[in-house]
């Protein structure tokens, strides 16, 4: 019999009662330092006193109106980040999937304004688990089963910049890839990417659409992650960080990019409505301001120096780390996969989160401390050590050939 819950996903047998900051409590009393932060989504941790007290303000005041009315709270959190960023106007969302879905339709409209059609994307994508954007991402196993799927996507390998030279075209309408893939395993785009596909869609007069709904929100030790690259797309798809914890998205577009979106053209029901914005506006009252990123940025330096020590602990287990700020990943060897690192990790009382390319995610919040990061490397060392035990013998490595080789010449 099914259960009342459709079983679509592969749940870990814990359920949460409380959190604070970076921890969370079981029902039953079991405390988890969470390098998870549901996804990236709790940027600033659980129970913010600044995101409480912004919903308890706002909860007594209105929570729903619907679009059909001007929202002030909408209004302020929208100025708030075109003042931030490259944008000129803000759609407001629940989710990142919705977002992407947007973004999906803007391009659209100016595909067929300009007798475009076609949309370039990239493997190991992942923008969402509506049909658009699953399309967007291709790849079997967040297509099969759905077709016939939305047409028009040209999907090419990740940071191949001459496979994408080679597909652009003046059929091109748009260009859409995240920064930095995060369900694709942490794979940031080589330095200096950015800017030449920026160049490329200002020659095919093509749109560049980022999504960082996971890299974004200071994510990366930078509000949104292209701005350490000082380029600039045309659309950006937020979500995740942006509303802390409370079900909030957006995308953000030039005035040129939004020029199709009039009266009409799209809508949400709960999408802006005055409580997400209010956390939103909260949100960005801590997230945006220059130290508190300077100071992501300096963990992401104290994390990568703990990661570095810990794949030369543990060289049978991981071949490396990659990532930026506090969007993290390690790599494991052939033979271990993701779960297992997962299940041991959740053993020693941390949660991380799998990805593909044979990556586990660390995306801790940002408020994370340095001896919560001390804290959560010593759990992953104790993790590690788990997979070892338990490892299956395998091939000898060629350190172990060299030290047999050597004991056996002198002996």
């Amino acid at each position: 019999m099914i259960a009342p819950v459709m079983p679509t996903y592969n749940r870990a047998p814990l359920s949460f009662e409380s959190g604070c900051g970076a921890w969370l409590t079981t029902v039953d009393g079991r405390r988890f330092l969470d390098f998870g932060a549901g996804i990236a989504v709790n940027a600033l941790g659980h129970a913010h006193p600044r995101l409480v007290a912004a919903i308890e303000a706002q909860a007594r005041k209105v929570w729903h109106v619907s679009n059909l009315y001007e929202i002030p709270e909408q209004q302020r959190l929208a100025e708030r980040l075109v003042d931030a960023t490259f944008a000129d106007t803000v759609f407001f969302t629940n989710s990142g999937t919705e977002a992407a879905e947007l973004a999906i339709k803007i391009a659209r409209k100016h595909g067929v304004a300009a007798g475009r059609e076609r949309m370039i994307a990239f493997e190991g994508a992942f923008h969402g688990r509506s049909t658009g954007a699953v399309a967007a991402a291709g790849g079997t196993k967040l297509t099969e089963g759905l077709g016939p799927l939305m047409p028009g996507f040209t999907h090419l390998p990740f940071g191949d910049m001459a496979a994408l030279e080679g597909a652009m075209g003046d059929d091109v309408v748009a260009v859409f890839i995240e920064p930095i893939q995060g369900e694709g395993g942490i794979r940031p785009l080589a330095d200096g990417a950015l800017a030449a596909i920026r160049a490329l869609c200002d020659r095919y007069g093509a749109l560049l659409v980022l999504d960082e709904v996971q890299c974004g929100m200071g994510r990366t030790g930078h509000l949104f992650a292209h701005q350490a690259e000082g380029v600039e797309p045309d659309i950006l798809l937020a979500a995740k960080g942006i509303g802390g914890g409370f079900p909030l998205g957006a995308v953000l577009a030039t005035e040129a990019a939004a020029a199709p979106m009039v009266a009409g053209t799209h809508g949400s029901t709960y999408g802006g409505n005055p409580l997400g914005c209010a956390v939103g506006l909260a949100v960005m009252d801590v997230v945006a301001e220059p130290a508190f990123l300077d100071a992501v940025r300096a963990k992401g330096g104290f994390m990568a120096q703990r990661l570095s020590a810990l794949v030369d602990s543990h060289p049978e287990v991981f071949e490396g780390w990659r990532g930026r700020g506090l969007m993290l990943g390690l790599k494991l060897r052939p033979g271990h996969t993701p779960a297992a690192l997962v299940a041991a990790a959740r053993d020693v009382g941390l949660l991380v989160v799998p990805a593909g390319d044979n990556v586990v995610r660390l995306l801790p919040p940002l408020t994370v401390d340095e001896a919560e990061m001390a804290e959560a490397c010593a759990r992953l060392e104790a993790a590690a050590a788990a997979l070892e035990a338990t490892a299956a013998p395998s091939a000898p490595t060629q350190a172990t050939k060299q030290a047999t080789k050597q004991t056996t010449e002198q002996a």
